[in-house]
């Protein structure tokens, strides 16, 4: 009996201690979750400091600037006849695809306000900071500050031959449309051409055909860069 008795008393008192042992265990495992999820829901809100990969890449540029694709296409390498063809297709669809992304981006600045002299969005376009402004952000092309200026660079273009993202000139400071350039535009098609025009109005689509226009044209040119990769895709 003494025995009996003492082992009974040895595992009521082991029960008495494991007893705390095993709940601070077992508290100590919730507040090691519920730590854990605090910390979660506070630190979450750091991830929007971190840049994730797929947002530094979505702002790398999908095309080169016209500049180093005209650059790079001054020295062709030998290739082959599949090679030369398949050449001239990437070709054709780069050209068409700089004028895209030019085009694009003018109408997505239309209703810009006229300020005379400005060469920003936030602050409004001249005329030939509008044309400015759109090369140099969609084509990495820089062209003078003026249009008397851009209307000096370039290739001359008839009516006819026109492409989108063509310059078209215009003498507006006489009314009989004499005198010198003193206005550029960004042709579209048909006819269309994207510009400011003038104080108290915005950016905005017009037609060469309107006799205002129509009688102050003084003739379309095409940047060098621009002619260059128009020429390679002619070329073979």
């Amino acid at each position: 009996m003494p025995k009996t008795r003492l082992v009974l008393a040895a595992l009521a008192s082991a029960v008495c201690f494991s007893g705390p042992v095993l709940a601070a265990a077992a508290d100590g495992g919730i507040q090691a979750q519920v730590s854990a999820k605090l910390s979660s829901s506070l630190l979450s809100p750091l991830a929007a400091f971190t840049p994730a990969p797929s947002l530094g890449q979505s702002i790398l540029p999908t095309q080169l600037p016209i500049a180093a694709l005209a650059s790079a296409k001054a020295d062709p390498a030998d290739a082959t006849q599949d090679g030369d063809d398949a050449a001239q297709f990437s070709d054709a669809k780069t050209g068409q695809d700089l004028r895209d992304m030019l085009i694009g981006l003018a109408m997505q600045l239309r209703h810009v306000r006229y300020v005379r002299g400005g060469r920003d969005p936030s602050t409004g376009f001249d005329c030939s900071g509008f044309v400015r402004y759109v090369f140099e952000r969609a084509l990495g092309l820089q062209l003078p500050t003026n249009s008397a200026s851009q209307y000096l660079i370039g290739h001359i273009v008839r009516r006819k031959d026109m492409q989108p993202g063509d310059l078209v000139f215009f003498r507006t400071a006489d009314r009989h449309g004499r005198g010198r350039v003193s206005h550029v535009g960004i042709y579209l098609s048909d006819g269309r051409f994207i510009h400011s025009p003038r104080r108290g109005e915005s950016v905005r689509v017009d037609n060469l055909d309107d006799s205002y226009w129509s009688k102050r044209f003084a003739g379309a040119r095409r940047p060098d860069a621009m002619a260059e990769i128009d020429s390679t895709q002619h070329s073979g």
